[in-house]
C-alpha cells in the first residue's frame, strides 16, 4: 500500500512479469500500466487473496447508518473486482448483524469454493476510519 496524489491510502494492484538473478526485485505489471516495467523490491509485495483485500474508509459514521453500511458491500466488491479476485456470490445480511462493539457482518461471500463473511469495524490503529474485508466462514 502506498499513498495517493491526495495524501489517502492506495493499493495498487498487478501482475508479476518476472524476477531478477537473486529474486530480491520484480517487474510488476500494474493496473493501468501495460508496460510492466515497474519494478519493486520483493518485500514490498503481497499476495491478493479474498481475505487480504481490504477496503479503508475515513469516517466511523459510516457503521452509523443503515443504508451506509449496506453500500459498503458494493464498494467492497469492487476493490475486490480490481484485484483480479472473481467473487461468486454475495449475499447481504440486510444492513448488517451487530457483531461485538462496532464490528457488522454486513454479507456472506463464496468465492475460490469458501464461504466468506464480510465485516465492517472501526480500524484499532485509526479510530477515525474503518476498514471492510473477508473472513473465513467456519
Amino acid at each position: 500500500m502506498t499513498t495517493g496524489d491526495d495524501g489517502l491510502p492506495l493499493t495498487r494492484y498487478g501482475f508479476v512479469g518476472g524476477l531478477n538473478g537473486d529474486h530480491s526485485r520484480v517487474a510488476v505489471m500494474l493496473d493501468g500500466h501495460l508496460k510492466g516495467d515497474t519494478v519493486i523490491p520483493l518485500d514490498e509485495l503481497a499476495p491478493v487473496e479474498v481475505g487480504t483485500v481490504e477496503l479503508r474508509l475515513y469516517g466511523a459514521d459510516l457503521l452509523d447508518d443503515p443504508s451506509l453500511r449496506q453500500g459498503l458491500v458494493n464498494l467492497w466488491s469492487a476493490e475486490a473486482d480490481q484485484a483480479g479476485l472473481e467473487i461468486s456470490e454475495v449475499q447481504c445480511l440486510g444492513t448488517g448483524v451487530r457483531d461485538v462493539g462496532n464490528t457488522f457482518a454486513l454479507a456472506e461471500v463464496m468465492a475460490v469454493g469458501r464461504a466468506w463473511v464480510l465485516i465492517a469495524a472501526l480500524d484499532q490503529a485509526a479510530p477515525d476510519m474503518i476498514c471492510v474485508r473477508a473472513n473465513p466462514l467456519r
